[in-house]
């Protein structure tokens, strides 16, 4: 069996920036055992699979180690594929997902996702979590993940976080976050538990940044910047029960998987 492999640097327009996804297009699924094995073959951050169902794509995502419900860079990956070199006569895509339904429109030289909104509550956070980071953060919020919020971009910047702490928290991952310096706010995200220490850019982490910081900053159009060692641009809006979150993508590779 041939598969068509493609791994697409998302949220940046050049290679080695951004974060880098394998997208594998299928005409049927496969056992999830070989899905998994491809993802921890290819040892990318996400492999994105999709098969075609109705008027509509059913995607699926797996880390190295991990299936998930829902990611943003590989989903954006994913639809630069299709518009590129699967259908680029339209302009708009709806994949079926296990967060629901998620869509993504060509806007310009960039690519929006619709993504449904994760809203969070503030709480005081365990001496686990506190014991994650060297740095008490000013807020503390729980939503799908947990939301840390500093004061500058430095301290995000310079984090150090005990990735061996974070694996005992009950929720996979951990958004550190603070005012930006040159956008409106900056960002990394940690996720050891399901095998990525730390991920460069994270599309579905900005379905909780983007009403936080839309909220505090009073405005709906957001520019976010996510500061890991690779770095990437994101555009958010705030739209109520949707977030849109845009982004470039450009392609490093493509290949075939020989089974």
């Amino acid at each position: 069996m041939k598969i068509q492999c493609f791994q697409i640097d998302a949220f940046t327009d050049r290679v080695f920036k951004g974060n880098p996804a394998a997208v594998c297009p299928l005409e049927q699924w496969l056992d999830d055992d070989v899905l998994q094995a491809i993802a921890m073959e290819n040892n990318l951050s996400e492999t994105a699979y999709f098969v075609p169902h109705e008027d509509h794509y059913h995607i699926r995502w797996f880390t190295p180690t991990h299936e998930v419900p829902l990611c943003g860079h590989a989903t954006l990956a994913a639809s630069f594929v299709i518009f590129n070199y699967l259908d680029n006569d339209v302009d708009e895509l709806k994949f079926s997902s296990a967060s629901g339904f998620l869509y993504v429109n060509k806007m310009d030289d960039m690519l929006q996702l619709n993504f449904p909104t994760s809203r969070m509550q503030r709480i005081n956070p365990s001496n686990t979590l506190v014991q994650s980071f060297p740095l008490e953060a000013d807020e503390v919020y729980r939503s799908d993940e947990y939301l840390l919020v500093f004061s500058s971009e430095k301290q995000i910047k310079d984090m150090q976080p005990d990735f061996d702490k974070i694996k005992l928290l009950d929720l996979d991952g951990v958004i550190i976050t603070a005012p930006g310096e040159t956008v409106d706010f900056v960002s990394r995200f940690f996720a050891p538990k399901i095998g990525i220490d730390e991920d460069p850019v994270t599309g579905s982490a900005h379905r909780i940044l983007t009403p936080y910081w839309s909220q505090r900053l009073n405005k709906t159009h957001l520019i976010a910047h996510q500061v890991s060692k690779r770095g990437g641009v994101i555009y958010c809006t705030d739209a109520g029960d949707r977030t849109l979150i845009a982004g470039k993508a450009v392609e490093f590779m493509r290949g075939t998987i020989d089974l």
